[in-house]
């Protein structure tokens, strides 16, 4: 906060973003939904869409309009520490008045849509379902499912499907399933 009493919109929002990535614990957690804010805070982890959940409703308490965005991480150099890469990621969208919509991730703590690649974006988590679907038989039928997403910048226009090859190949990331499973 300036000494007049302001304070910068992006930097407020950014340093939530950030206390969020530094002062709580990111955990892989399979269970359908998300913690409430409340659980959050007193658990002090969560997973990016329980962190995504507890900030926006903080940013929607200072008044900002916020959505929910399901999608996923590129990253290049996995040493480079972010969370979330090869499986859908969650984070925030908040509506700053001459910006528009501008994006924080608070699980790595980006601003800006810097390796972010969006699928769903809602108002409600609950909204933002990229993947859902349903399997009848006998139960001794099932086998399982396992899914591996591998996103990577196509090296050449030849690589991507017709529909895809209207842009420039630096412009385009490409999102792969390396299994072969039937939708």
């Amino acid at each position: 906060m300036a000494r007049d009493g302001t304070t910068e919109t992006v930097a407020l929002l950014g340093n939530m973003a950030s206390t969020i990535q530094r002062d709580f614990t990111y955990v892989t957690r399979y269970a359908k939904g998300t913690q409430t804010p409340i659980e959050t805070l007193a658990l002090r982890q969560g997973s990016c869409r329980d962190f995504a959940v507890l900030m926006i409703e903080a940013v929607r308490a200072l008044g900002f309009a916020a959505r929910f965005v399901s999608g996923y991480v590129y990253d290049p150099s996995p040493g480079e520490g972010l969370v979330g890469g090869g499986n859908t990621h969650a984070w925030v969208r908040v509506f700053l008045p001459g910006s528009g919509w501008v994006e924080f991730d608070p699980t790595n703590g980006i601003i800006g849509n810097r390796g972010l690649i969006r699928v769903a974006v809602a108002r409600d988590p609950y909204q933002a379902i990229p993947l859902s679907g349903t399997w009848a038989g006998f139960a001794g039928s099932y086998r399982g499912m396992d899914i591996e997403v591998d996103i990577r910048m196509a090296a050449s226009a030849g690589e991507l499907p017709v529909s895809a090859r209207i842009q420039p190949p630096s412009q385009i990331v490409q999102a792969s399933n390396k299994k072969d499973i039937p939708c």
